[in-house]
């Protein structure tokens, strides 16, 4: 019963609503154990006068017990497992709201499919507990023990005691089988995940697999892993098949027992038939209550393994401690001494990087492939934590400023385009909703998209499907652009942002971000880029090599320099040629 413990909080939340459904499950155990008694004197009552006028109320009071019944079982139902779906809502908010406060780290040691799995079925476990559990727990304590009463007060004591001897029998089997389901379930959910992965991996990665060809190594692997799931799934399922075979093999004995010892009784005139009859009712209605204590054992193993699942996500820490008070004012990034490692043991990604962007400038960053260009532009969106007070803004260390307003500080364009599947103007006015049409239509221009978007039948409501597949490559980017220069933010981080496009309209894209920056307040730039004719106007060009700051300068005073920059320019300028020829 530990995951009744857990979730003790949203009980006492919702007690009204519970304490409501339980008094009406209360009435419904009262009214059921009253009709076995009820019929048993109808028929000693019968049988004593031999004609039917003589039990007629009580024919009639049967009815209206039915129908009050009736209303009752509806009643609680629509209470109890309404309040249980508010928590499944409820824990499905805190999960999302999670997600959304943890950082790198956690999403590089994390799968999609698994995350997927832990909000649908894990939550579904633990809302079924909160609803059938509770139904289960006192519903059939309650009419275990009202059942009970009546049998050894109003019938015979001695009869009742005899047919309960296969039920400490029953319990020991329940308690064995709720151990492996437990066991059982959790590998179910673990094997779950992984099909999940393996399906978001492939619906993901469909063209990669078909230009490949991979169809059916692909198709391999995912029956492996479904074949899995469905083992884990059977082992869970035969070891729940046991328990009403087990119900019905102890009410069977117990029904012996009570045919025999109950028919001796009578024999011996100790017992009516009337009475005989009320208590055979009444082990038939212990049907109930033996089947709930089977089932809540059975949905409290299945919710408290996916409750173990669920709490870790909800209890693991914020990737970036959020502690600050103070909010972002656009001024001055510093870094002094920066150094950085992802783990204590691992390599150093970057080392004693020293670098200033002042508000209205651009500082581009270049460098060859793994130099830590990346890991840098997200240590300063404090995406990832390093020393503190090796970063700041203005004169405030990142850590003392709040994650919301600071982040709002950056519009940044990733080297991973992603688009949601909306339409092109939805994702353009993403970051500001309550941008109107022109305000769109201007930023796509900035992005040398307009023209591009307007040959499309339906314009800017064009849908761009899942992660902007019907858009290529250099539209993804350039409409992830648009959107970024739609936001308020004060620096504009663009990752490698126009490598999809060929070097006309990237000049034709720089030329316009470098009018809107001149006239929108100083708005600041950060350029990161394997294309040095990008950065070639930047007020400040640093190289980055293996985590170091090997050059530094502008355009014209790293071409002086014989060193990498240099050398990549001569090179990528003859390429260009080339091409041209």
């Amino acid at each position: 019963m530990r995951l009744f413990l857990q979730l003790r909080g949203f009980f006492r939340q919702h007690w009204q609503t519970y304490l409501l459904a339980m008094a009406m499950l209360a009435c419904v155990a009262l009214l059921n154990t009253a009709v076995p008694w009820l019929i048993g004197t109808t028929i000693d009552q019968l049988i004593a006068a031999g004609e039917l006028a003589a039990v007629t109320d009580k024919l009639w009071l049967l009815l209206a017990m039915a129908l009050v019944i009736y209303g009752l079982r509806f009643g609680w139902r629509l209470v109890l497992f309404g309040t249980s779906y508010r928590l499944g809502s409820l824990l499905r908010k805190q999960f999302y709201q999670r997600l959304t406060r943890l950082g790198s780290v956690f999403y590089s040691q994390q799968g999609t499919g698994d995350l997927m799995a832990r909000a649908t079925n894990d939550i579904d476990a633990i809302e079924v507990a909160a609803g059938e559990g509770v139904l289960s727990a006192f519903d059939g304590l309650l009419t275990f023990v009202l059942v009970l009463i009546m049998m050894l007060t109003l019938i015979d004591w001695r009869l009742t005691l005899v047919a309960l001897l296969p039920f400490p029998f029953m319990g020991w089997g329940f308690y064995r089988i709720s151990v492996s389901v437990h066991q059982q379930f959790q590998q179910a959910l673990a094997r779950f995940s992984d099909l999940n992965d393996k399906t978001q991996e492939a619906l993901s990665g469909i063209r990669l697999v078909k230009a490949m060809g991979r169809e059916a190594a692909e198709a391999e692997q995912f029956n492996q892993l479904a074949r899995k799931a469905a083992d884990t799934s059977f082992q869970v399922a035969r070891s729940e098949a046991l328990y009403e075979p087990l119900i019905y093999l102890a009410l069977t004995g117990a029904m012996l027992l009570t045919l025999s010892f109950g028919g001796y009784l009578y024999w011996h005139n100790e017992l009516t038939v009337g009475q005989l009859t009320s208590f055979t009712i009444y082990m038939g209605q212990l049907i109930w209550p033996m089947w709930a204590f089977g089932w809540l054992l059975n949905i409290i193993e299945r919710g408290s393994a996916a409750m173990v699942r669920v709490d870790a996500l909800l209890k693991t820490p914020d990737s970036i401690d959020d502690q600050g008070q103070q909010s972002a004012q656009h001024s001055a990034l510093h870094c002094q001494q920066l150094s950085f490692r992802y783990t204590a043991d691992g390599p150093d990604i970057l080392h004693s990087i020293d670098l200033q962007l002042a508000p209205g400038k651009t500082l581009a960053i270049v460098g060859p492939t793994g130099a830590g260009k990346t890991t840098l532009l997200q240590l300063l969106m404090r995406q990832w934590e390093c020393e503190p007070g090796t970063i700041t803004l203005g004169d405030t260390p990142l850590a003392q400023l709040s994650l919301d307003s600071l982040r709002r500080q950056f519009a940044y364009v990733p080297q991973d385009n992603f688009l949601f599947s909306l339409s092109i103007a939805d994702n353009i006015a993403l970051s500001h909703p309550d941008a109107d049409q022109d305000e769109i239509e201007q930023v796509a221009r900035l992005a040398a998209l307009h023209d591009d978007i307007v040959g499309f039948p339906a314009g800017y409501q064009t849908a761009v499907g899942e992660r902007g597949v019907t858009l290529s490559g250099g539209q993804r980017q350039r409409l992830t652009i648009a959107r970024a220069l739609l936001s308020q933010a004060s620096v504009l981080v663009l990752d490698d942002a126009l490598s999809a496009v060929d070097v006309q309209t990237e000049q034709q894209i720089l030329a316009a971000l470098d009018t809107q920056r001149q006239s929108d307040s100083g708005r600041s730039c950060l350029i990161v880029s394997h294309r040095l004719s990008a950065v070639q106007q930047a007020d400040e060009i640093i190289v980055l090599s293996h985590g170091q700051i090997a050059e530094r300068g502008n355009h014209q005073q790293l071409l002086q320099s014989d060193g990498w920059y240099s050398r990549m320019w001569t090179y990528q300028q003859l390429e260009a040629s080339l091409d041209d020829d």
